[in-house]
Protein backbone atom coordinates (compact mmCIF):
# COMPACT_ATOMS: atom_id res chain seq x y z
CA UNK A 1 0.00 0.00 0.00
CA UNK A 2 1.38 3.39 -1.00
CA UNK A 3 0.08 6.63 0.51
CA UNK A 4 1.15 10.21 -0.21
CA UNK A 5 -0.18 13.26 1.58
CA UNK A 6 0.66 16.93 2.02
CA UNK A 7 0.04 19.12 5.08
CA UNK A 8 0.59 22.88 5.46
CA UNK A 9 1.79 24.32 8.77
CA UNK A 10 1.50 28.02 9.57
CA UNK A 11 5.04 28.08 10.95
CA UNK A 12 8.66 28.10 9.75
CA UNK A 13 10.38 24.80 8.92
CA UNK A 14 12.57 24.87 12.04
CA UNK A 15 9.54 24.98 14.36
CA UNK A 16 7.79 22.19 12.42
CA UNK A 17 10.98 20.10 12.40
CA UNK A 18 11.47 20.54 16.14
CA UNK A 19 7.92 19.29 16.74
CA UNK A 20 8.40 16.33 14.39
CA UNK A 21 11.53 15.37 16.36
CA UNK A 22 9.86 15.73 19.80
CA UNK A 23 8.88 12.26 21.11
CA UNK A 24 6.32 13.73 23.53
CA UNK A 25 4.56 15.66 20.77
CA UNK A 26 4.58 12.58 18.54
CA UNK A 27 3.21 10.28 21.26
CA UNK A 28 0.42 12.76 22.00
CA UNK A 29 -0.59 12.88 18.33
CA UNK A 30 -0.29 9.25 17.17
CA UNK A 31 -3.84 7.85 17.25
CA UNK A 32 -4.03 4.98 19.74
CA UNK A 33 -0.49 5.51 21.06
CA UNK A 34 -0.11 3.90 24.48
CA UNK A 35 3.63 4.61 24.83
CA UNK A 36 6.68 5.82 22.90
CA UNK A 37 9.97 5.07 24.64
CA UNK A 38 13.48 5.88 23.36
CA UNK A 39 15.71 2.84 22.80
CA UNK A 40 18.65 4.60 21.16
CA UNK A 41 19.61 7.62 19.09
CA UNK A 42 16.50 8.41 17.01
CA UNK A 43 15.11 4.94 17.79
CA UNK A 44 11.97 4.20 19.75
CA UNK A 45 9.66 1.42 20.83
CA UNK A 46 5.96 2.23 20.54
CA UNK A 47 2.81 0.49 21.66
CA UNK A 48 -0.17 1.52 19.55
CA UNK A 49 -3.75 0.26 19.70
CA UNK A 50 -5.08 -0.34 16.18
CA UNK A 51 -8.71 -0.98 15.20
CA UNK A 52 -9.84 -2.11 11.77
CA UNK A 53 -13.53 -2.83 12.04
CA UNK A 54 -13.95 -5.86 14.30
CA UNK A 55 -10.18 -6.48 14.48
CA UNK A 56 -8.35 -4.79 17.35
CA UNK A 57 -4.95 -5.20 18.91
CA UNK A 58 -1.95 -3.53 20.47
CA UNK A 59 1.05 -3.37 18.16
CA UNK A 60 4.53 -3.20 19.61
CA UNK A 61 6.64 -1.40 17.03
CA UNK A 62 10.24 -0.42 16.50
CA UNK A 63 10.53 3.08 15.06
CA UNK A 64 13.69 4.59 13.55
CA UNK A 65 14.39 8.05 12.16
CA UNK A 66 17.24 8.02 9.63
CA UNK A 67 18.67 10.04 6.75
CA UNK A 68 18.01 13.25 8.63
CA UNK A 69 18.60 16.49 6.77
CA UNK A 70 17.55 19.05 9.42
CA UNK A 71 14.60 21.28 8.49
CA UNK A 72 14.33 19.54 5.09
CA UNK A 73 13.77 15.77 5.24
CA UNK A 74 14.10 12.45 7.06
CA UNK A 75 13.11 8.81 6.66
CA UNK A 76 10.85 7.11 9.19
CA UNK A 77 10.84 3.31 9.33
CA UNK A 78 8.73 1.10 11.51
CA UNK A 79 7.95 -2.55 12.02
CA UNK A 80 5.49 -3.98 14.49
CA UNK A 81 3.78 -7.13 15.67
CA UNK A 82 0.69 -8.00 17.64
CA UNK A 83 -1.64 -10.89 18.30
CA UNK A 84 -3.61 -9.85 15.19
CA UNK A 85 -0.74 -9.63 12.70
CA UNK A 86 2.25 -7.58 11.70
CA UNK A 87 2.98 -4.42 9.79
CA UNK A 88 5.90 -2.45 8.48
CA UNK A 89 6.35 0.84 6.72
CA UNK A 90 8.83 3.30 5.37
CA UNK A 91 8.09 7.01 4.93
CA UNK A 92 10.03 9.85 3.37
CA UNK A 93 9.05 13.09 5.07
CA UNK A 94 10.04 16.36 3.36
CA UNK A 95 9.60 19.93 4.54
CA UNK A 96 9.55 22.99 2.31
CA UNK A 97 9.24 26.49 3.72
CA UNK A 98 7.73 29.32 1.75
CA UNK A 99 6.74 32.69 3.18
CA UNK A 100 6.77 31.54 6.80
CA UNK A 101 4.60 28.50 6.08
CA UNK A 102 5.91 24.95 5.82
CA UNK A 103 4.55 22.23 3.58
CA UNK A 104 5.19 18.71 4.85
CA UNK A 105 4.95 15.93 2.28
CA UNK A 106 4.75 12.29 3.37
CA UNK A 107 5.35 9.43 0.94
CA UNK A 108 4.74 6.07 2.58
CA UNK A 109 5.00 2.44 1.56
CA UNK A 110 3.42 0.07 4.08
CA UNK A 111 2.46 -3.57 4.27
CA UNK A 112 0.60 -5.74 6.74
CA UNK A 113 -0.05 -9.43 7.25
CA UNK A 114 -1.95 -11.81 9.45
CA UNK A 115 -5.53 -11.40 10.65
CA UNK A 116 -5.37 -7.62 10.44
CA UNK A 117 -4.64 -7.84 6.70
CA UNK A 118 -7.12 -10.62 5.92
CA UNK A 119 -10.07 -9.14 7.78
CA UNK A 120 -9.32 -5.47 7.34
CA UNK A 121 -7.88 -5.49 3.79
CA UNK A 122 -10.64 -3.33 2.31
CA UNK A 123 -10.43 -0.79 5.12
CA UNK A 124 -6.65 -0.62 5.55
CA UNK A 125 -5.91 2.26 3.19
CA UNK A 126 -8.78 4.45 4.42
CA UNK A 127 -7.91 3.74 8.07
CA UNK A 128 -4.22 4.48 7.40
CA UNK A 129 -5.09 7.76 5.63
CA UNK A 130 -7.41 8.70 8.49
CA UNK A 131 -4.71 8.02 11.09
CA UNK A 132 -2.19 10.05 9.07
CA UNK A 133 -4.63 12.97 8.76
CA UNK A 134 -5.47 12.89 12.49
CA UNK A 135 -1.75 12.74 13.35
CA UNK A 136 -0.83 15.75 11.24
CA UNK A 137 -3.92 17.76 12.26
CA UNK A 138 -2.86 17.24 15.88
CA UNK A 139 0.72 18.29 15.04
CA UNK A 140 -0.56 21.41 13.25
CA UNK A 141 -2.46 22.34 16.42
CA UNK A 142 0.62 21.60 18.56
CA UNK A 143 2.84 23.81 16.39
CA UNK A 144 0.21 26.57 16.48
CA UNK A 145 0.17 26.56 20.29
CA UNK A 146 3.95 26.71 20.64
Amino acid sequence: MDISATYVFDAPAQKVWDTLMDPQALAACVPGCQSLEPTGDNEYQAVVNISLGPVRGNFTAKVAITETNPYQSYRLSLSGNSNIGFGSGDSLVTLEEDGGKTTVRVDTHAQAGGTVARVGQRMMESVARGMLDRFFTCLQETVGKG
